[in-house]
């Protein structure tokens, strides 16, 4: 690639290429160390329209996560979301005559507790690539941060109260 950048501006003396090397396109040999984040908690919300899958894909989440040392503080299952319609059968004439459809939407809330970044990274894609067809996932992720120096160093006035 060199050579044919030298031989096309060899032949057009007034016009020489410049070439630079940046600083960060020079890479150096030492390992940058990255921080794993540390998550007091996280949530994982899993729904789906048939009760027994989600009861299985509980069981698969609660046996990975004993396999991976993952604590899981509590499981919980809140109420069923039912999303009824009612149409009529015929398009435009016998109003008394109705279906009802109802669509039941059940819900899992896995609450993972204390938890670092590359455990929680693996456990979560492994729960992922095995979610069953017709299931959807939440998570959110509590993370652990340092305080900002400007409130960790503040220190308030004493005042004096007298009477």
């Amino acid at each position: 690639m060199l050579r044919a950048l030298i031989g096309r501006y060899a032949r057009h003396p007034n016009v020489l290429p410049s070439f630079s090397i940046s600083s960060s396109l020079i890479s150096s040999n030492e390992p940058q160390k990255k921080v794993d984040d540390l998550f007091k908690k996280i949530i994982v919300e899993v729904r789906g329209h048939d009760r027994a899958v989600l009861n299985s894909y509980e069981w698969f989440a609660k046996t990975s996560a004993s396999h991976l040392g993952v604590n899981i503080d509590k499981i919980s299952e809140p109420p069923v979301h039912k999303y009824r319609r009612t149409l009529l059968k015929s398009v435009f004439i016998y109003k008394k005559h109705r279906v009802q459809y109802e669509f039941r939407t059940y819900f899992r809330i896995f609450e993972l507790k204390h938890l670092t970044g590359s455990t929680a990274d693996t456990y979560l894609e492994y729960i992922q690539r095995n979610l069953p067809e017709g299931v959807s996932m939440k998570v959110t992720k509590h993370r652990i941060e340092k305080l900002p120096e400007h409130i960790a160093n503040y220190v308030p006035e004493k005042t004096s109260m007298q009477s």
